[in-house]
């Protein structure tokens, strides 16, 4: 998510969900939640960039360039709190999220 500017941060849980999410329900939920959550938050910067780039006022244009800045702040910030969470062997529930995938 943060290489990408908030664009790619579902790629990462993509790959742990195809490796990983066949073993166990609790292998598989971790991945599923930050995918779920990623997505939401890839598909918030791509919205905020094509927005802020079509932006016939530089006010309108401005705000909207703050847009895939904040969607990658959260997905950094929840990725990381997620992680530790799934380190310690407890779930995380994602705020801000959309159950795309199940």
């Amino acid at each position: 998510m943060f290489i990408s500017g908030g664009v790619l941060g579902f790629v990462a849980p993509l790959i742990a969900y195809l490796v990983k999410g066949q073993q166990s329900p609790t292998a598989r939920s971790h991945p599923v939640a930050a995918l779920n959550f990623q997505l939401t938050w890839s598909i918030i910067s791509v919205v905020g960039y094509v927005l802020g780039a079509c932006g016939s006022l530089v006010i309108v244009g401005a705000v909207f360039f703050l847009v895939p800045l904040a969607a990658t702040v959260l997905g950094v910030v929840f990725g990381i709190i997620a992680g530790v969470k799934a380190n310690d062997g407890q779930p995380y529930r994602y705020p801000m999220s959309i159950n795309m995938i199940k």
